[in-house]
């Protein structure tokens, strides 16, 4: 599936988030979104989803306008994990479950089948051991888990990721990039990540959002520089690289602040 923004502007109120948006992403890529707190990174996520509509601009999926497409139908379609904040008394199981409902009736209730594929997530992300368990009574970790679960449960051609890494360990960290890395051989993946680090990694195209809403985008070897880290985060970096194993690893050390910033 291909996922495009169009010229999008967006705002709140009289106040400008972002400018003039470009970007395009298809099935095969990891797509990285990354700027600083505030920079507007979830809300161009809302506005891809329809949550938040552009002021002007438009985005599309495979050509279509996704405003105009109906909501089950986008939702079929589309899946979304938001940053574990929110809170539940239901379970780990219902939770993850919850992820089928677009593929459900009105008042269709879970089938044997869609039970089978909420538990066949559970295992590959490891929280089997939890299903029981209320989601009020889970680390915010797991919680993390349980929702990329409700959301891989719904079998998803586009899935939208709000700081994924969020709240993990080093090695569940890990875990999801290599997660996300294998799903995008079928699955348009979108992330914002607060690390560039893991973008230059495991995303192959990126956009980066500047302080005044205007946004680069391409692929992220070229858009993730010392000078666009500079120009965006305020601080002076180095990029370098290292063979393990014949394989090269890209690592960013963040220097200093840039005083003039």
């Amino acid at each position: 599936m291909k996922l495009e923004v169009n010229k999008g502007f967006f705002s709140y109120g009289s106040h400008s988030v972002l400018k003039d948006i470009n970007m395009a992403v298809e099935t095969g890529d990891v797509f990285a979104i990354l700027g600083k707190n505030g920079a507007g990174k979830t809300s161009l996520l809302k506005c891809i989803m329809n949550m938040l509509r552009w002021d002007s601009g438009a985005s599309y999926l495979d050509g279509e306008d996704t405003s105009k497409i109906p909501y089950k139908i986008f939702w079929r379609n589309v899946a979304y994990v938001p940053q574990a904040r929110q809170r539940s008394d239901c379970t780990v199981r219902d939770m993850v479950i919850l992820g089928r409902s677009s593929h459900l009736g009105l008042f269709e209730k879970p089938g044997p089948a869609d039970y089978e594929i909420a538990d066949e997530v559970m295992n590959s992300l490891g929280i089997q051991d939890i299903g029981g368990k209320s989601c009020s009574q889970i680390s915010g970790g797991e919680m993390q888990l349980v929702l990329i679960g409700r959301a891989l449960a719904a079998k998803p051609k586009l899935l939208i990721l709000d700081e994924p890494e969020s709240n993990l360990d080093y090695h569940n960290q890990l875990w999801i990039l290599n997660l996300i890395t294998s799903l995008s051989k079928t699955t348009t993946c979108v992330l914002n990540t607060h690390y560039p680090e893991h973008a230059l990694r495991y995303a192959n195209k990126s956009l980066l959002i500047g302080a005044d809403g205007h946004a680069v985008s391409g692929n992220t070897e070229q858009i993730i520089t010392p000078d666009t880290l500079e120009k965006a985060f305020g601080i002076n970096a180095v990029i370098g690289s290292r063979m393990i194993l014949d394989t090269e690893y890209k690592y960013i050390i963040p220097v200093a602040l840039n005083t003039d910033h």
